[in-house]
């Protein structure tokens, strides 16, 4: 795996930039083929230290983030929830594709790695469940009357008609407490 690690509002020490790469090398396990890039971004805020990863692969975007008091903590837990990501992609693979000859995406991931049963274990628990589904109707408003109606509500999203392009739009809060807009690309 190549990474790509940077830093922000902290300098990335030689010591803290092994640690990531030995964390992160433990993924290199569930792939088939070396992925291409790794990009990994430390960040410091306030007293909290965040780190995100993001692995592009064809067809596959896997991400993660962790905030906590300690660095080597989150590299931890980002590591954790990258885990889970890839055992649940590639059970999703392997029921989807099973069947088809060419093998789609179920090439990305090694055969080895899902034969631990504490694996199938983790993978049972991390079902995807819908228990509830919504229906209501999209009033047309401008963006700051959204994020007005998300706060009014105490949601941290809120979905809408867009008033000015006719098009579904998601207004929502971030981390650093501003506002984020998601329209359709």
């Amino acid at each position: 795996m190549n990474y790509s690690i940077r830093g922000q509002q902290i300098e990335v020490t030689d010591a803290l930039r092994e640690y990531v790469e030995k964390k992160l090398s433990r993924l290199e396990r569930y792939f088939e083929a070396p992925t291409s890039d790794l990009n990994v971004t430390l960040s410091v805020t306030r007293d909290l230290h965040g780190v995100e990863v993001t692995i592009p692969m064809p067809g596959l975007l896997l991400r993660a983030e962790d905030r906590s008091k300690d660095m080597y903590a989150s590299v931890d837990a980002v590591v954790d929830k990258l885990e889970r990501q890839i055992r649940k992609h590639k059970t999703k693979v392997n029921r989807k594709f099973r069947q088809r000859p060419d093998g789609g995406l179920k090439q990305l991931f090694t055969e080895g790695e899902a034969s631990h049963s504490s694996v199938q274990v983790q993978e049972q628990e991390d079902e995807l469940e819908l228990v509830r589904t919504k229906r209501f109707t999209l009033k047309p408003m401008d963006v700051e009357e959204a994020i007005l109606q998300m706060n009014m509500i105490g949601h941290n999203f809120f979905v809408f008609s867009n008033a000015d392009t006719k098009e579904v739009n998601v207004v929502y809060r971030r981390n650093d407490g501003r506002y984020g807009l998601i329209e359709q690309g």
